[in-house]
């Protein structure tokens, strides 16, 4: 198929979704019509309850819409089968969470592990994908920290990295840097813009305008619609904030001062 008649990777017409039922009947999408291409880099902002994180849920096929179409590569997800869903998830789609969604009596290389389970792979080849996943990461040296043991960047780093074992081609972040602080936040955006220049679709659920800059498309949500849609220029990134933590580390580390050894004295007058 050429490029001129390649389908978006995602289009949503009529998307709609209801909870409730009578008078306590709410919509939370109403009528989404959307097209994301191939290795776009989308905020998805508003205010609470405006629907964002359902249709990052219906997007992730963690849930169904009640009217209106949804397709993935061209093809409509309405009628395939929750073990097709499944597949899809753990195939095409990466998940990243607020709260990490790390398993704590689990630690970190099997945790990143876990979704290789779900496709059969040997529990060595697992580890082995873990690993060399988690040393892109700078986290080699914590593959047998428990969760517990993590701080909160570490923690989502973690997160990304497990999203990433799969080789999705889809990433879907709900408010990945609501639990961190700012200086993590930026190393998780970093990593995030440097995933996406890789070639991956990211589509990210944000509250915080200053992430919007790491997008290449803006999308403002109110009252279940889309408000404003809107193509964002992203500044240029040549190293992640973490690779250059790093490399700021190396430089600031003092080299012992060279002594010079001291003359014998001996027959000396």
């Amino acid at each position: 198929m050429s490029a001129a008649t390649t389908p978006p990777v995602i289009a949503l017409k009529g998307l709609k979704k209801r909870y409730g039922m009578g008078d306590a009947e709410q919509t939370v999408l109403d009528g989404i019509d959307l097209k994301i291409e191939r290795g776009e880099f989308i905020a998805i902002m508003g205010p609470s309850g405006c629907g964002k994180t359902s249709l990052l849920n219906i997007l992730g096929l963690l849930d169904h819409a009640d009217d209106g179409d949804y397709l993935l590569d061209g093809r409509s997800v309405d009628t395939i089968s929750n073990g097709r869903r499944a597949r899809i998830r753990s195939e095409q789609i990466g998940f990243v969470f607020q709260s990490f969604n790390l398993i704590p009596r689990l630690n970190v290389i099997d945790n990143v592990a876990l979704p290789l389970t779900y496709k059969g792979i040997s529990k060595t080849k697992r580890l082995l994908e873990a690993s060399k996943i988690l040393s892109t990461f700078h986290l080699s040296e914590r593959e047998y920290y428990m969760p517990w043991q993590l701080s909160g960047g570490q923690s989502q780093r973690v997160a990304i990295a497990r999203a990433l074992v799969n080789d999705p081609s889809i990433i879907l972040a709900d408010e990945p840097t609501g639990n961190l602080d700012s200086r993590s936040s930026h190393v998780i955006m970093e990593e995030l813009s440097d995933i996406h220049q890789r070639g991956n679709t990211i589509i990210m659920v944000t509250h915080n305008p200053n992430l919007t800059s790491y997008a290449s498309r803006v999308i403002t949500m109110l009252d279940g619609k889309i408000a404003t849609d809107t193509k964002a220029p992203r500044q240029k990134r040549s190293k992640s904030a973490l690779k250059r933590r790093l490399d700021a580390q190396r430089k600031t580390v003092k080299k012992p001062k060279k002594t010079t050894p001291k003359k014998s004295k001996k027959g000396a007058k």
